[in-house]
């Protein structure tokens, strides 16, 4: 099996030399500019940024839910540049888990179905045991059999994660997946995230604004006008809050 030489065993997802631009002729808009970023395996880092710095966008092409317009995307050892739109779609289903702040549930789906879908669309049979430690972990066993209009945000969000975790994927991406919750169920849920990091030697890459979401991470990524301005090992909540007012005192001057 071909790995390629920029990566390590521990290495879940990197990037190299990452631009995309947005539209053409006179002005275009570049979101990523030649990023270089790399995510070890049982790692929790944060990405954060002033408005428009590029951090969705990275963890969009990260995640091989849109293309670069330059670089590359390596999952494990498999460079996603070079997949078709199907492959893509098979990869994103079986290796890569996605929560988001709005938490994208079916409506006329119970819980339990749900967190399964994934499995569904991918053809693949459940692995009962595995979850059932995924239901337990995130605290929905008296709610497998309820819709998500009966939950409130953080269990709809709690949901969403075990769905993330239902194919044991490599990677989970999360895009401000507090963004809509309050500051205790938020808590909660990122509370959960830390744990399926640490006793499940999971991956997450989250996108945040919030410097104490951040704080749960053990890395703090920051972008502004398309580049890593900082990566850092958890610096604690009022240092990243005084590096993203440093920041956008920069962007107002």
């Amino acid at each position: 099996m071909f790995v390629h030489p920029g990566l390590t065993v521990d290495t879940a997802v990197r990037v190299e030399k990452l631009t995309k631009v947005y539209g053409s002729g006179r002005t275009p808009v570049t979101a990523l500019d030649g990023v270089d970023a790399a995510f070890n395996r049982g790692t929790f880092t944060a990405v954060m940024g002033p408005s428009g710095s590029g951090k969705s966008t990275l963890l969009q092409t990260a995640a091989g839910l849109d293309r670069p317009s330059s670089g590359h995307v390596f999952l494990g050892d498999t460079d996603l540049s070079t997949m078709s739109e199907t492959k893509l779609t098979e990869l994103r289903r079986s290796r890569i888990g996605f929560v988001f702040q709005a938490f994208n549930l079916v409506g006329a789906l119970t819980v339990e179905e749900n967190i399964v879908l994934p499995l569904r669309l991918a053809g693949a049979r459940p692995d009962r045991a595995w979850l059932a430690q995924v239901v337990q972990r995130v605290g929905l066993g008296e709610r497998l059999h309820h819709r998500p209009a009966a939950l409130s945000g953080g269990q709809q969000q709690r949901v969403a994660i075990a769905r993330a975790l239902a194919t044991r994927p490599e990677v989970i991406f999360c895009d401000e997946p507090t963004g809509a919750l309050d500051t205790q169920t938020a808590a909660d849920v990122l509370t959960l995230l830390r744990a399926v990091v640490d006793e499940q030697h999971q991956t997450v890459v989250m996108v945040t604004h919030d410097p104490v979401a951040a704080s749960y991470a053990d890395r703090v990524m920051v972008l502004a006008d398309g580049r890593i301005v900082a990566d850092m090992p958890q610096p604690g909540a009022a240092r990243i809050a005084e590096h993203l007012a440093s920041l956008d005192r920069r962007v107002v001057r």
